[in-house]
């Protein structure tokens, strides 16, 4: 099957990206063999409609499903209309995206996952991500799931939180860190 992880890089070892409509580029992986191609996302500057821009690129691009961490609902819809399903993933690398989804880790999305122009950041702060990234910031790309990406029991649900929160505790000592260098002068 051929899906496609948005990421924050150019290989399997790149970094997850949280958002769809402006990831720096998307991976499409053969889940089978592993093979992959990357292809820049042609959307990520667009000043407007970017998710329905980005959708049609990798519908067009053959993609039968999607990891992200978010889709907003314009996104969305094109991908539901198009048959392509969208699975939230809470971070990582691609690869660990690609194996989580062919272990039956993800699951299917029945809705938007983020508010319309969400990874905007409302001022373009998607972009600003980005190049903070380009700069060589450790700026992470593990945003806290929503409640609709935990299917499953009780428990379930409650390790996938733990499982998160102890993500999100790491990411911040590494930011600490990193900024703690910068102001040093490292």
């Amino acid at each position: 099957m051929r899906i496609v992880v948005t990421a924050n890089g150019t290989d399997l070892n790149a970094p997850a990206s949280p958002v769809f409509g402006r990831c720096p580029t998307y991976i499409f992986v053969d889940t089978e063999t592993m093979a992959f191609e990357t292809l820049e996302n042609p959307a990520i500057g667009a000043p407007g409609g970017a998710g329905i821009q980005a959708a049609q690129f990798v519908v067009e691009h053959g993609a039968q499903a999607v990891v992200t961490g978010n889709a907003g609902p314009n996104a969305f819809n094109v991908l539901q209309s198009a048959n392509v399903s969208v699975y939230l993933s809470r971070g990582g690398t691609v690869r660990e995206a690609v194996e989580a989804y062919t272990a039956g880790q993800l699951f299917a999305t029945s809705g938007a996952s983020a508010e319309a122009h969400a990874g905007t950041g409302g001022m373009g702060g998607g972009m600003a991500i980005g190049r903070s990234i380009g700069r060589g910031a450790a700026v992470s790309s593990n945003p806290p799931a929503p409640a609709a990406a935990f299917a499953g029991s009780r428990e379930d649900e409650m390790a996938a939180l733990r499982d998160l929160a102890g993500d999100l505790r790491k990411q911040l000592a590494e930011l600490l860190e990193r900024l703690d260098r910068l102001e040093r002068g490292e």
